[in-house]
């Protein structure tokens, strides 16, 4: 069972170009918004769906006028709730595949709540997250995923606030799906979209993403000379090894994981993103760090659970079938035995 299981395909062979919107895509240049677009506009033909049944919503932010520049339809609502309104149509429309675009601003500050409560339902959606750190939009404030110490216009002295590990959030609200990729990786990011499309349940990607106006080189050290020593790689199945020469890997430490020299270590960790074992993926989460001296990329975790759309449809179908014809009318419900008292 597919996400998109139920979605009308068509018969068209659709490129990359027939995703492009006749919008001007207003981003600073620079931005890495236009990479994410790209590769999602070259990626989208590979599902083969309708676009007139593909629903992209978003919040505010930079991140969230996305919708405008894709030819398919799109909502650019509120800040926060973009993950509410997709629960709607998600459980109201199978015909859709129901995609959310949002920022670290919009999703982990004002829209907390209801990221959370999606992730936990396991609505059948595809959240993508684009992590800058830090408010965009609004000229450069600090974000819930700013480093410690951050000077921003709005934290002259340094931030205080210690900064949410996004994917140990989604983990903890008992994310079904969760991965990370790379803006610049083009290659990364359709892998990791490619694996979301399977999961039927909601699948969160977080999209490390440059703001080149208030936030420049902030992912730089996952790019320039010396990544690999970094960049963490997980593939299903392989064992967790990285570095130039594969010098380093992960290992069981305790009750979690930690990074070792590959000559030192008896028992490298396999991957196994499919365990039924929530503390695994959690314990990958946190070898990831604000310094960003260890950032693990691609699926954490893949694994299956009934969704909250599939259940409510269930349910109202149970009601419908359980309700006598005769007794549906207003009149009835009306002279029934619940009363109330005005």
């Amino acid at each position: 069972m597919t996400a998109f299981m139920g979605v009308p395909t068509t018969d068209t062979v659709l490129k990359a170009k027939d995703y492009a919107s006749d919008q001007e895509v207003r981003w600073c240049p620079g931005c890495g918004d236009y990479v994410i677009l790209a590769t999602i506009k070259s990626f989208l033909p590979e599902l083969g769906l309708r676009k007139e049944n593909m629903m992209f919503v978003s919040g505010i932010g930079c991140s969230s006028r996305f919708p405008y520049y894709l030819d398919a339809y799109g909502i650019h609502s509120i800040h926060g709730r973009a993950p509410a309104i997709a629960t709607g149509l998600a459980v109201t429309r199978p015909d859709l595949a129901v995609w959310v675009i949002t920022g670290d601003g919009d999703a982990l500050s004002i829209g907390g709540n209801h990221l959370i409560h999606a992730l936990r339902r396991n609505v059948n959606m595809t959240i993508l997250l684009f992590n800058n750190r830090i408010y965009g939009l609004t000229k450069g404030q600090y974000s819930p995923t700013s480093e410690v110490g951050k000077v921003t216009k709005s934290t002259p002295m340094g931030s205080l606030d210690h900064p949410f590990n996004t994917l140990s959030l989604a983990l903890g609200a008992e994310a079904t799906f969760a991965a990370r990729a790379l803006d610049s990786d083009r290659k990364g990011v359709t892998a990791v979209l490619r694996e979301a499309a399977q999961h039927r349940g909601t699948a969160f990607v977080e999209i490390f993403q440059d703001c080149p106006i208030f936030n420049d080189g902030s992912f730089d050290v996952l790019r320039k000379e010396g990544y690999e020593q970094r960049l963490v790689p997980l593939v299903h199945g392989e064992p967790i090894v990285f570095g130039t020469d594969g010098e380093f890997c992960v290992v069981r430490d305790g009750f979690g994981l930690a990074v070792r020299p590959t000559s030192e270590a008896s028992d490298i960790v396999v991957h196994d993103a499919h365990t039924d074992d929530p503390e695994y993926a959690y314990a990958l989460s946190r070898l990831s760090d604000q310094d960003l001296t260890h950032t693990l990329t691609g699926v954490f975790r893949s694994v299956a659970r009934t969704t909250y759309d599939d259940a409510a449809r269930d349910q109202v179908a149970r009601a419908q079938a359980d309700q006598p014809t005769s007794d549906s009318s207003l009149q009835q419900l009306l002279l029934g035995r619940d009363t109330w008292t005005v």
